[in-house]
């Protein structure tokens, strides 16, 4: 009788899974992300320049109502639209954990100090959100 009683309970949480999977797979449907996530779409660096990397990278993200794209432990995220219209990148948490944050002086981006004295600089440009809206970041 316990048997059967697992059994039971066992096909019940199988048929509650296929059917969260299949809801799931019904809202999300192929190349549509999660509402409040982010992927990076491109990824290019450029090493020619000695002891200087530079690194471009463009993000899709679909952020709920009130964010925007953003940068948060140095992995594109959605964060609060408020950051971006005031320019205080610093504010997103940018920076890996145990890095130092610091507004460059025209605001056009931030750089990551590392204990060690390594400096990682970030600077933005316009961007053109999914729904056609260019940002300006200068």
């Amino acid at each position: 009788m316990q048997l059967l009683k697992a059994l039971w309970a066992l096909a019940g949480a199988a048929i509650c899974c296929f059917l969260i999977f299949v809801i799931h797979s019904q809202f999300l449907k192929e190349g549509q992300l999660a509402a409040g996530t982010c992927e990076i779409v491109t990824l290019d660096r450029d090493s020619s320049q000695p002891r200087r990397t530079i690194a471009r990278q463009t993000a899709r993200c679909a952020c709920k109502k009130g964010q925007i794209a953003g940068t948060t432990r140095a992995r594109p995220a959605c964060v609060d639209a408020r950051i971006i219209k005031t320019k205080q990148w610093c504010e997103m948490l940018p920076c890996l954990e145990g890095e130092g944050c610091d507004l460059l002086i025209n605001k056009s981006g931030w750089t990551c100090t590392q204990p060690g004295g390594r400096i990682k600089t970030t600077t933005l440009f316009n961007a053109v959100d999914m729904n056609g809206m260019t940002h300006d970041f200068d």
